[in-house]
């Protein structure tokens, strides 16, 4: 068994970048609500760019990266998630965040909702790895919770691996999740042997984090948007982000 980590808190803003696109008013403003979630404690700051700009636009890139390299260098971490196609290569290179998470979606998706195939994807990923790392970017890949898909990003040259807990947390919404977190555990201990840092996310609330975090000592960083932002609507946002800091304690 690995020994325990402190699990740090990656808040992503896309939602809140989503409900300011609704009016030309100009807020929720991304840049205060990461002033307010790193007030409270949150370790990190997360974006995911979408070819539309449906919500964080590359503004908010350019704007959050200044944001933290004024106020907060090298205390608070900038990841920016995306499918690594040209254009978002540019970005990431230009704006050289703390870590790149490399993600399958398509630009139509609502949401990341699979790892990569790295059958299909695995040797076009590793030369973007290795650039990207030479850049000094750590690179993480969304992974599905199957052991040979960790096998497979290690011999990219990832730094990390970030596994997919949507099934997961399906199967704890369900009350019967024993069985799959412990094939994410197997995963983790992978990842763990091959020398990778593991990272996890994508429906992790107040509910199903514990369980994860519990089973998983090795657990460098969650990433967590959707339920962080629907938990700030009642209790606001530096409320839940101590509440989601507590869970992982």
């Amino acid at each position: 068994m690995s020994s325990r980590i402190d699990t740090k808190l990656s808040v992503n803003l896309n939602k809140v970048a989503l409900l300011r696109n609704q009016r030309d008013v100009g807020y929720p403003s991304v840049t205060r609500i990461a002033d307010l979630v790193i007030a409270a404690g949150a370790h990190g700051i997360t974006v995911h760019p979408r070819p539309d700009e449906r919500h964080i636009r590359r503004s908010d890139v350019y704007e959050l990266a200044a944001l933290l390299a004024d106020k907060h260098a090298g205390r608070i971490e900038l990841n920016i998630e995306g499918n690594p196609t040209d254009d978002l290569l540019a970005l990431v290179l230009d704006v050289k965040p703390d870590q790149a998470t490399l993600v399958p979606d398509s630009p139509d998706q609502r949401t990341s909702d699979h790892g990569w195939d790295f059958e299909a994807d695995g040797e076009r990923l590793g030369p973007i790895v290795a650039r990207l790392k030479a850049a000094g970017v750590r690179v993480s890949l969304f992974v599905d919770p199957v052991v040979a898909d960790v096998a497979a990003a290690a011999r990219t040259g990832t730094d990390r691996i970030e596994l997919y807990t949507e099934p997961y947390a399906a199967a704890h919404a369900r009350g019967d999740y024993a069985g799959i977190l412990g094939e994410y555990v197997r995963c983790a201990e992978e990842a763990v042997r091959l020398g990778l840092g593991v990272n996890a996310g994508h429906d992790l609330n107040l509910d199903n984090l514990p369980a994860l975090r519990d089973a998983m000592p090795m657990l460098a960083e969650v990433s967590i948007g959707h339920a962080i932002t629907a938990d700030a609507l009642r209790i606001g946002f530096p409320g839940a982000v101590e509440a989601y800091l507590a869970a992982l304690r």
